[in-house]
């Protein structure tokens, strides 16, 4: 059977040991009173809620999933109740605004406590997260009034958040959305139109759900310039802030889907529905990606979460499943055959796994330091600084945890051999819920798209290279060429195939889309390998188990996965031709 234990020791060398959170967060106003003592104590508790409440009811709400009926949806047994221990306990608003009745703690430490839920029951972990993901999003853009109507709850767990953007006809190319909404005389706005593909849209762990809606205004400019956004909950708010009537939506149905089996995906249809602008008119598209850059982030920690709880699996099913004898001899020869574990096919893919995991831990903790900086540095030019890389590690965060993400669970599986096809071993939940996460809050390609082409080409390489500075900066640092070296090599690699696209897109328009992903994943291995780095250097004098396998597993990454990164360079450079010479009628 699965199992998972919140890595909280390996959580705690990435915060403290790799990067002096404690030191950062004291330089800052708004995280100087986040003390190392009140981050154990956090990890701890989120440990206990996750290992304990949400663990448990995992396969359980994959195997029974959502029910639709009448336009209501019922989750999983256990959910309602699990939601209610999260919420009483404060964990919806971990990060939310202070102001507001959050707790105001920091990206580093909260992208901790996302991936332990996430590993623990993913279907569970995107109720919460869209609420945070909206509260940010009303945080950063609504006015005052709308704040102290939907904050509050929404960070108390009382009331929960939705993003609508994808309609039937259109995911990726919004701005020929077909959602409207007309102007009520009270200020506020009638929205129609039908939504597809919502997280959260309708369930039954809250009092009340609160939609952040785009659309388009009557006299609206064409395209991406005329989408605007509005807060449409699904109960109208009394003056007293009380639950009123219900408005005019409903939900049509839900998905039956390959993975996620415990979210409800709902198709929402807005009859006149009564919203309230969100920010200035048609500009609801800039003001919804504050919520699709957190959320991509957090999906990214999906990959994470499910690599980590496949690979906790599949290390204990290798030391226990009996087969063969090892290579070199006999390990327990007094038994019929050795553990799996021995074998080095089998070792390959845990520390494939193992490397993916762990890389991407301390990369999350990486992004989220630059955006805890980007928030409140007390030097405008940090926090510039710090909104460039954040600009442009999101959509590598994004599309390189789920991809790599995907790969750890179906190493994990594979470990299993046919018992990880068998339901209830739950290997093949992980692999299921994983699958998603390279599609949904834009796929992966689109992210490859995002960073070649606005984040790197767009700007002349303008943000790459404050990254390639911080590479560099870490190269010098380091005190072991074992490390030093492969990270050297690698960023002479990445610093020339973002040279040949720069040089490319400016004379070839498929330049970009033919480099993207190839692009991605090259910056992907290089920034794992800057991390891995880190804890590499961060292990220099300690001798016990922990920090031993951690300079074992850096070690493997740097000679068995970075070579990747050859290839990745070669096909960046190989350009667009051969992607395009075939007309589309020899498809």
């Amino acid at each position: 059977m699965a199992e998972y234990k919140a890595p909280i020791q390996d959580m705690q060398f990435v915060l403290n040991d790799v990067f002096k959170a404690d030191q950062l967060w004291a330089s800052m106003p708004h995280t100087a009173e986040v003390t190392p003592d009140l981050v154990s104590a956090i990890l701890e508790e989120g440990a206990r809620l996750c290992e304990n409440e949400l663990f448990p009811i995992n396969r359980s709400g994959d195997e029974e999933g959502c029910t639709w009926k009448d336009g209501a949806v019922t989750t999983p047994t256990g959910f309602k109740d699990a939601y209610k221990t999260y919420a009483e306990s404060g964990w919806v608003g971990l990060g939310g605004d202070a102001e507001f009745g959050g707790q105001g703690m920091p990206k580093m430490l909260t992208v901790m406590f996302e991936e332990m839920v996430y590993a623990a029951n993913t279907s569970f972990a995107l109720y919460p997260v869209l609420s945070a993901g909206a509260s940010l999003c009303l945080l950063r853009h609504a006015s005052d009034e709308l704040k102290q109507t939907y904050l509050p709850p929404l960070y108390e767990g009382r009331w929960s958040g939705s993003m609508c953007l994808t309609e039937p006809h259109c995911g990726t190319d919004l701005g020929i959305m077909k959602t409207k909404a007309v102007p009520n005389d009270d200020g506020s706005y009638a929205i129609s139109g039908t939504k597809i593909f919502i997280t959260g849209g309708e369930h039954d762990l809250t009092d009340n759900i609160i939609h952040l809606v785009l659309a388009k205004l009557p006299d609206a400019p064409a395209g991406s310039k005329g989408i605007s956004l509005f807060v449409v909950p699904k109960f109208l708010v009394n003056d007293d802030g009380s639950v009123g009537e219900r408005n005019a939506l409903s939900c049509g149905s839900i998905e039956h889907k390959m993975g996620i089996k415990g979210s409800a995906t709902c198709v929402m249809n807005f009859d006149g529905a009564q919203g309230w602008l969100v920010g200035d008119a048609n500009k609801g598209l800039a003001a919804m990606f504050t919520m699709m850059n957190y959320e991509r982030l957090s999906i990214g920690l999906q990959g994470v979460g499910l690599g980590e709880v496949s690979y906790q699996s599949a290390v204990a099913y290798a030391k226990d499943r009996i087969q063969s004898r090892a290579p070199g001899g006999a390990v327990q020869p007094d038994a019929a055959a050795d553990p799996i574990i021995v074998h080095p096919d089998v070792r390959r893919m845990l520390l494939t796994q193992r490397a993916y995991n762990e890389g991407g831990r301390a990369f999350a903790a990486y992004v989220g330091m630059w955006l805890d900086i980007a928030k409140g540095h007390p030097d405008a030019a940090e926090r510039e600084k710090a909104e460039g890389l954040v600009a442009l590690l999101t959509p590598v965060a994004k599309a390189y945890f789920t991809d790599r993400g995907l790969d750890a669970t179906i190493l994990g599986q594979q470990v299993f051999g046919g018992h990880g096809y068998i339901r209830e071993w739950g290997m093949e939940q992980f692999v299921r819920d994983a699958r998603i996460a390279q599609i949904y809050e834009g796929t992966n390609g689109i992210q490859a798209l995002d960073l070649a082409g606005r984040k790197v080409a767009a700007n002349g390489g303008q943000w790459f290279e404050i990254f390639r500075t911080e590479i560099q900066t870490v190269i010098d640092e380091l005190t072991d060429e074992q490390f030093a070296q492969p990270l050297r090599d690698a960023l002479e690699k990445l610093s020339d195939a973002t040279a040949f696209l720069l040089d490319a897109a400016a004379g070839d328009a498929n330049a970009v889309g033919a480099a993207s992903c190839d692009y991605l994943n090259l910056f992907g291995l290089t920034a794992y390998a800057m991390m891995w780095a880190k804890m590499a250097q961060a292990t220099a004098g300690k001798d016990d188990d922990f920090h031993r396998a951690k300079r074992a597993t850096a070690s493997f990454f740097m000679q068995r996965l970075l070579p990747e990164t050859t290839a990745y360079h070669a096909k960046v450079k190989a350009g667009s031709e051969s992607l395009m010479a075939a007309p589309a009628e020899l498809f």
